[in-house]
């Protein structure tokens, strides 16, 4: 613990509410992808008019929290949380009712701005509860996105896809159970800010790394050539790893959902590890690991059998995952003073990059074959090398 940090306390009840909500948020949001089949029927969409509305959706909920995050550095608002869990609740009930494609782009961009907002300014408060244990602040925060996204896809499988577009309507009760949540959150963050203990946490390992602007800018550029990396490489496991599974092992649809499964359970761990491992050893150390340190396992994934494929798979995604608290915190600690901005530009990119993955990879898929899909992502952890090229800060703030 940093000595600016030295007699905070870890507020692990700010810390779960938070979490909770991003569970709520995320499922929520994962919902819209995972209707598609149900929307494509019943709108006789095309599939460019599907692409639109990933489009419509990964364009507000990415291109906007650059700026909402720039925004609340500078005038921090402690109830924006709740406001933008709003706009998520007034897009989940306009997808349930919506009769036509208009309405339903609408929908998708009022989900994707209550995302938008929820990030960056939601990452601020994981920040400001984290006692100096900033790495764990950031995991739990992060676990709980990906239970939820997780979870959407099952409970449409089992709720709405069965009983029709209306009974998306029921999910309007997580929205307004997630706004209760950040409701009281916005209170002790209100609370914080009267008693002048905001800023000082927003300043919290903030002391001035000396390095150049060059310096930071092509460290930045770095984190965010590993953010490609590794949402690439995950885009083609979230979304094509049951394909691929099915085309070159004969699995059934059930039994490759199992694996898959394996695999997003495992990124689930990866995330709640990464986070404290960075605290005790550095930030960097666990970048090198996470990417770089992947990239065996990715190379033999498509050359062995299957019960190797699922175990590798599991590797990956416990080592792959375990990246971005640290990436998160070490591009903080290099931007100090622009936690929102940061937690903005980075979320917002990891989620543009696994849209464009996604797209892209498909693409490639429909040309070649799914398993040259992963002969050819087999080779961007490698990227990973790009971490040589940033500054130890343990060291500078020593």
């Amino acid at each position: 613990m940093s000595a600016q940090s030295a007699g905070q306390t870890t507020s692990f009840r700010v810390l779960g509410a938070i979490s909770a909500s991003h569970f709520l948020n995320d499922m929520m949001q994962s919902l819209i992808l995972a209707l598609y089949p149900l929307l494509k029927g019943g709108f006789n969409l095309s599939f460019g008019q599907i692409g639109l509305i990933t489009f419509t959706f990964q364009a507000t909920a990415s291109l906007l929290q650059p700026l909402v995050g720039l925004y609340t550095d500078r005038y921090p608002k402690p109830y924006s949380l709740m406001f933008g869990m709003c706009s998520t609740l007034v897009g989940l009930l306009l997808l349930a009712t919506a009769t036509t494609y208009p309405a339903l782009l609408i929908a998708a961009a009022m989900v994707g701005t209550g995302s938008s907002i929820f990030h960056p300014e939601s990452s601020r408060v994981a920040r400001m509860a984290s006692g100096g244990r900033l790495g764990m602040a950031q995991s739990v925060f992060q676990v709980g996105g990906n239970a939820g996204t997780a979870l959407g896809p099952l409970l449409a499988a089992l709720i709405v896809i069965p009983n029709g577009q209306g009974s998306v309507a029921w999910f309007a009760l997580a929205a307004l159970l997630a706004i209760t949540l950040l409701w009281k959150v916005g209170q002790w963050y209100a609370h914080q800010q009267a008693q002048g203990a905001l800023k000082a946490r927003i300043r919290q390992g903030a002391a001035e790394t000396g390095l150049s602007r060059g310096r930071v800018v092509g460290s930045v550029a770095v984190l965010l050539s590993l953010i490609f990396s590794k949402y690439f490489y995950l885009a083609s496991l979230s979304s094509y790893f049951t394909f691929y599974l099915m085309e070159k092992f004969g699995l059934g649809a059930q039994s490759a959902q199992l694996h898959l499964f394996v695999f997003l359970f495992a990124v689930a761990a990866g995330t709640v590890i990464g986070g404290p491992l960075g605290d005790r050893i550095g930030r960097k150390r666990v970048i090198w690991f996470s990417i770089l340190g992947v990239a065996p396992f990715t190379l033999i994934l498509p050359h062995v059998g299957l019960t190797a494929t699922t175990v590798l798979s599991f590797i990956i995604g416990l080592i792959l995952a375990s990246a971005f608290s640290a990436i998160i915190v070490y591009a903080q600690e290099l931007l100090p003073g622009r936690v929102g901005l940061v937690a903005g530009l980075f979320f917002g990119f990891s989620f543009g990059m696994g849209a464009i993955g996604a797209a892209l990879l498909g693409m490639l898929a429909d040309l070649r074959g799914i398993e040259f899909v992963y002969q050819v992502c087999a080779f961007l952890p490698l990227l990973g090398l790009l971490t040589v090229f940033l500054p130890d800060l343990r060291k500078k703030a020593a």
